[in-house]
């Protein structure tokens, strides 16, 4: 499916960035995305915007409606610039629109131009359509075993 002429993606660069309307988007996107992790709260997002690191990118209709976000991570290590997809979400309003791949596009181009040599995500295998997106994008698996820390587990 073709992206959705009115879907414009931007990143949102300054503290100035984050008002009321991105708060009240994220409160709205997150329980989306995760039933565990609270939407993050306005402090937060202007640390995300401002770190230098992240990048937070949304994707809005052209009355400016936000219709879903994502982080993209890049970072320096030795063996160069890497980049990381995180926390994409789509409004479930929108979906079938093309949103998730116009983040995505823009994500790339931005991970690319800042130098990133390669760019990766994960995603659950039961999210069927996002991993044929991202196969669509050229995302290719990858034979390596991802593991999590958690301090709480014990």
């Amino acid at each position: 499916m073709p992206v959705d002429p009115t879907v414009i993606v931007r990143e949102l660069e300054t503290a100035d960035d984050v008002d009321d309307r991105v708060v009240a988007a994220f409160a709205r996107l997150i329980p989306q995305l995760s039933s565990s992790s609270p939407a993050p709260t306005c402090d937060q997002l202007v640390e995300m915007v401002t770190s230098g690191a992240d990048h937070v990118l949304l994707a809005e209709d052209a009355e400016g409606a936000v219709l879903g976000s994502m982080t993209l991570v890049v970072f320096r290590i030795p063996t160069g610039v890497r980049a990381w997809i995180e926390d994409v979400v789509v409004d479930e309003t929108a979906r079938g629109r093309g949103v998730g791949e116009a983040l995505n596009r823009a994500a790339l181009e931005r991970a690319y131009g800042l130098g990133a040599k390669t760019v990766d995500l994960t995603s659950r295998p039961s999210r069927e359509a996002a991993n044929r997106l991202y196969q669509k994008l050229g995302f290719e698996p990858r034979t390596t075993n991802v593991y999590r820390h958690n301090p709480d587990a014990g």
